[in-house]
């Protein structure tokens, strides 16, 4: 083979693999920024950010997230393995040992338990979506041989049928991944407004209000509140209410908005997720 033949051969490798990767990328980022169950002439008000969500800058979630560490193991978004521990959860080479996986995890994994009986577990969806095989069995590795310096016994589910499970949790939380933005413009620099409901956000016109539904308790009177505060705002100033496209909304537009954040409200509670809760706060990070 000439040095030519060699080189377009090389080429073409690099070609497919670059063609490969495009199309994952493309897959992923086509999975979170799809359309929603939104779809209408104001839809554009209900942010779905496929590089990550808008964090509150002022204000905070009507119930504070709770640190990972206060979490509690949950079968329905944890890879949760059972270990009998000789000398229990006291042995300071237990937590000598998980240590260095809980840095490799961070807030995704938990240990959990008392007596000689122990559950460490691993986060599977989050808004980053669902782990991958390898981080799965790299964990699972990495708590066996824990155990097995502990002199332990472990137990674990079937890791296909655990990721399995996780990507379809993914797939139906992403449809109900719903963040509500009212921009009020035309109106002085907001400076004192705040919330425990949603999240103010100053801009050079006006402000930006924002409702996190998944994190939220209680959201449909958090999303009503914020267009009250809204409207307030917009008639105090002499501003008005507008969407990403900035196309006006009225009273009425506001109501369907409320209205179709029901839908969202019972997709989340028929899957056993309460708005606000523990389980959303973790699923929904």
């Amino acid at each position: 083979m000439t040095d030519l033949q060699v080189g377009l051969a090389v080429i073409g490798v690099l070609a497919v693999a670059g063609v490969l990767a495009y199309n994952w990328l493309q897959e992923r980022h086509a999975k979170r920024a799809a359309e929603r169950a939104f779809a209408s002439s104001h839809s554009d008000v209900l942010l779905d950010e496929p590089h990550g969500r808008r964090e509150p800058t002022l204000g905070a979630p009507a119930r504070p997230a709770p640190l990972q560490a206060e979490a509690m193991p949950d079968a329905r978004i944890d890879y949760i393995m059972e270990l009998s521990v000789p000398g229990g959860a006291s042995t300071p080479l237990l937590r000598e040992l998980w240590t260095p996986i809980e840095f490799r995890f961070a807030r995704r994994v938990l240990l959990d338990g008392a007596g000689s009986t122990m559950c460490a577990a691993l986060q599977l969806v989050s808004r980053a979506g669902a782990v991958s095989d390898a981080e799965l069995l790299e964990f699972r590795s990495a708590i066996e041989t824990l155990a097995a310096k502990l002199g332990a016994t472990v137990s674990a589910p079937e890791m296909r049928e655990a990721l399995n499970a996780a990507r379809e949790l993914d797939r139906a939380c992403a449809d109900v991944d719903i963040q509500v933005a009212l921009h009020v413009i035309g109106v002085p620099e907001v400076s004192q407004v705040e919330s425990s409901f949603f999240s103010v956000e100053p801009r050079p016109d006006g402000a930006t209000l924002t409702l996190d539904v998944a994190r939220t308790t209680e959201p449909r009177r958090a999303y009503e509140a914020m267009a009250r505060a809204g409207m307030q705002l917009a008639a105090a100033g002499g501003g008005r209410i507008v969407d990403d496209n900035g196309t006006a909304l009225d009273e009425r537009a506001l109501a369907a908005i409320g209205a179709r954040l029901d839908a969202v409200i019972e997709m989340l509670s028929a899957r056993g997720i309460e708005p606000g809760s523990a389980l959303a706060l973790r699923l929904f990070s």
